[in-house]
């Protein structure tokens, strides 16, 4: 194992993993105080070697990384990739790609929702990994023995997991459900943190065109503030206060002073203007430029029909062993009852063929749940 500082060290590791179609590849980051994460380490593997990559090493360029991320004739291998390819995008504008995330494909293979690593490592080599460096503080110099051990570990077992997962894929014939995912994890849009779509991320519902519009306005002024001073956004303003001023949409600051889920004092702060000014550029706009709301799906026969939906989504999970996060979430089932052609992706794909068009044909009674030796089974209608 080599541990890497210097620019000239970098670019001869990478060219050295360029010559392999394989290699796998893990960070080491901080986040908890900034808006950006702070990478710290990048470790990479191939079969041949494994390398720590010191990126705070003073003086180091990071550019030959980054090439190699960007090199189309080579996998780079992840676990629960979006965190990693976040950081690649936001340090060098680039991509990685292509990739292959074992997270992903341990879904699709039925190892359940979101499988943790250590746990994945041990389900497939049998090997339980070193935890004890989880939760260190990877932004402290120097690096310990046991740090850069820790570290190599994670990439050195990934490449077996990954070898077991690329096999079980190919015999099951699911590399396409992997693929398609993988489009979708390395596309700039997934990564596209453009504050007037903040509003996006926030779980708060609105029910008025005005409303939305001073949400879409706070949660743009809060990205723009917490990116500009790197913290995190709950630094700034939390969510469920997002989604009160939004309700009450507070012209002054008097009455913004009344909001229950602000600071004390929060009003007189320099941030309590901002805040107003958002709100009446909200109540300003034209409702005819805002997104869609969505209807309320509160009627008893959308609730039973997205019970039902739910029955025949773990069965389907069950039956062909793939998470059920994978194939649909409940905020799919729910358009579903709602809307035959609703754009979700348990409606197109290999989704559509495994569970969407059993969904409609469900939901039209052409196909019914019964229940046979204590199994829930289908039963085909004419």
């Amino acid at each position: 194992m080599d541990l890497i500082t210097t620019t000239s060290e970098l670019a001869a590791a990478c060219a050295r993993l360029a010559k392999h179609p394989v290699i796998t590849v893990d960070t080491e980051f901080l986040r908890e105080t900034t808006y950006y994460p702070l990478l710290c380490v990048v470790q990479m593997a191939s079969p041949e070697e494994a390398v720590v990559i010191d990126t705070l090493a003073e003086g180091i360029e990071l550019k030959p990384f980054f090439d190699l991320m960007g090199n189309e004739a080579v996998l780079k291998v992840f676990h629960a990739a979006r965190q990693d390819i976040e950081i690649v995008w936001h340090q060098s504008g680039t991509i990685p790609h292509p990739i292959f995330d074992t997270q992903v494909a341990a879904m699709v293979l039925g190892y359940g929702d979101s499988i943790a690593y250590d746990q994945l490592v041990e389900r497939i080599t049998g090997h339980r990994p070193d935890k004890t460096h989880r939760f260190t503080d990877w932004s402290r110099r120097p690096l310990t023995q046991e740090q850069t051990n820790y570290a190599v570990s994670d990439v050195t077992h990934l490449r077996d997991v990954f070898i077991a997962l690329d096999a079980d894929l190919r015999k099951r014939k699911r590399n396409d459900w992997v693929s398609e995912e993988m489009e979708i994890l390395t596309s700039p849009r997934t990564y596209d943190f453009h504050p007037e779509r903040a509003w996006e991320r926030l779980k708060t519902r609105v029910r008025k065109p005005k409303e939305l519009a001073v949400l879409i306005e706070v949660a743009a002024w809060r990205e723009q503030e917490a990116q500009s001073r790197d913290v995190p956004r709950s630094r700034v303003l939390k969510d469920d206060a997002v989604g009160d001023i939004a309700t009450h949409a507070p012209t002054s600051l008097e009455k913004l002073a009344h909001l229950r889920s602000l600071p004390k004092g929060f009003d007189r702060s320099r941030w309590g203007s901002d805040i107003v000014a958002a709100v009446q550029r909200g109540l300003a706009r034209d409702p005819h430029t805002l997104p869609k709301l969505e209807k309320p799906r509160n009627n008893s026969n959308g609730a039973a029909i997205v019970e039902l939906l739910k029955v025949l989504l773990r069965m389907t999970s069950e039956r062909h062993a793939v998470a059920s996060k994978v194939i649909a979430t409940v905020d799919d089932l729910e358009q579903i009852a709602a809307n035959d052609n609703a754009d979700v992706a348990a409606l197109h794909g290999w989704r559509r063929e495994l569970f969407g068009e059993a969904a409609l044909a469900l939901k039209h009674g052409r196909l019914a749940l019964a229940i046979e030796k204590g199994r829930v089974v289908r039963v085909e209608r004419t």
